[in-house]
């Protein structure tokens, strides 16, 4: 394309290419570069010069490779997500002519505006694959879940049947978690992480470790129920607080209204029955001290744990779950044996098949937990992992109502309906389809196509 430049009347003929842009200057007067300046354009046949399209031709070539048009292509054969476009595959695309540009253009946009039937299977099959991984996410942390509340359960006559201490049970668990290096081993991955990541997977496995420390501590001083409802509920709290000061992740208005229902509901578990509250009888010093500091290791294992979840959401993209299930293992086969000897806990092993038998079903109820709920981490929010795992509290008093008869009090049983409650309006929030979400993703996504710029 000629153009006539109002500066000293010259003409230019300018070929574009993608990457190259050539000027041909055809001047009234002979060009005299000013002194000092050396300027060359390179003319045909010579060195650096490439034949590019000129304006004329430039629309077909621009039409030919614009996302617009590939997107729109897509809309006529529908891509599915593991699916192969095998009729698109079978007809080549037929080459325009250089002066069709124009014509593409208005198709493509008539395309793109039309029906727009391929773009709603489209994203179709993509929220279906999304769901699809949310609901083994989800289905995942409920068992996670029901792990846990297992866990409580199984600690519970480990201490009361069989005389096991607490952090031996964990130290327990620790040593055969450590089978679970075969895992990155197999995988040609480090154990001990990737490098430039070890000091803050050690970080985390430390944290982690300290967390169940402190919560197995806590079950010497406190009530295995009490201390598992303190737990989770500081470990709510602060791992949402966390999250927004270290990863400035936030949560949606829905899911922290639902959130703040389950901590209420965990709040009324912890509400001392009626006979205690209404006793007139002096409390011994030493009882009350000893309460306050099982509550008060309870809370602190609820920050370790939030500050763990919180390092492994960090971690997500570099570090697998068989590596940190090993990192784990081996910071509390380290922590265990010493918060032992700080506690001054003795060694009782188990005497008999039953115990041993329950001492290898709680480490492997330990390893599903561990498994489904860091799993999540790698899609969900922080605090509403440890929101879901909430569901262990009504779990354990349902199976401990089964095992262990006893009579829960009502501000018990309607802290655990609440709970359950607000577990399953949070699952039915993430997994239901809402009506006006597809819309505005098609609106969104047509919005795109009609977007000059990609």
């Amino acid at each position: 394309m000629e153009s006539t430049h109002l500066l000293s009347g010259s003409k230019k003929r300018v070929k574009i290419h993608p990457h190259t842009v050539t000027a041909k200057y055809a001047t009234h007067t002979p060009y005299s570069p000013q002194p000092g300046i050396h300027t060359h354009f390179p003319q045909p046949g010579d060195d650096g010069y490439d034949d590019a399209p000129s304006f004329e031709d430039f629309g077909s070539f621009l039409e030919e490779t614009s996302d617009k048009k590939q997107l729109t292509d897509s809309r006529r054969w529908p891509r599915t997500l593991f699916g192969s476009r095998d009729k698109e595959r079978d007809t080549p695309l037929k080459p325009q002519a250089a002066g069709g540009g124009g014509d593409g253009g208005e198709g493509g946009a008539g395309a793109a505006k039309g029906s727009g039937k391929g773009v709603g299977e489209q994203l179709a099959s993509f929220g279906e694959a999304s769901v699809s991984a949310s609901r083994l996410t989800w289905v995942g942390l409920l068992g996670a879940a029901l792990a846990h509340g297992c866990l409580i359960v199984l600690t519970r006559l480990a201490s009361e049947r069989f005389s096991l201490g607490p952090l031996f049970l964990l130290l327990v668990r620790s040593i055969v978690q450590l089978l679970s290096v075969a895992v990155p081993l197999q995988r040609g991955e480090n154990p001990f992480g990737p490098e430039g990541y070890r000091l803050r997977l050690l970080c985390y496995g430390i944290a982690y470790s300290l967390s169940l420390c402190c919560a197995y501590s806590s079950l010497t001083f406190v009530s295995p129920g009490d201390a598992t409802t303190t737990w989770r509920l500081a470990t709510t709290a602060l791992s949402a607080i966390l999250a927004f000061l270290l990863l400035e992740e936030r949560l949606g208005l829905a899911d922290g209204i639902t959130i703040a229902a389950g901590l209420c509901g965990l709040g009324l578990v912890l509400l001392p029955a009626a006979d205690v509250a209404e006793s007139d009888s002096p409390t011994d010093p030493v009882v009350f001290w000893r309460s306050a500091f099982g509550w008060s290791l309870s809370a602190l294992a609820g920050l370790w744990m939030a500050l763990a979840l919180v390092g492994y959401r960090s971690l997500k993209e570099r570090v697998g779950v068989g590596t940190a299930l090993f990192t784990v293992s081996w910071t509390g086969c380290l922590l265990a044996p010493a918060s032992l000897a700080l506690l001054q806990e003795g060694w009782s092993w188990p005497s008999g098949a039953p115990a041993w038998g329950l001492v290898l079903g709680l480490a492997a109820c330990s390893v599903a937990a561990f498994l489904g709920m860091t799993h999540a981490l790698t899609r969900l929010h922080p605090a509403l992992v440890s929101a879901s795992q909430s569901l262990e509290v009504p779990v354990a008093m349902l199976l401990q109502l089964a095992v262990l008869p006893a009579v829960p009090a009502a501000p018990e049983v309607v802290g655990n309906t609440m709970v359950v409650l607000s577990v399953g309006w949070l699952v039915a929030m993430k997994l239901l389809p809402s009506r006006g979400g597809g819309r505005r993703q098609r609106e969104e996504y047509e919005e795109i196509l009609d977007s000059p710029i990609k």
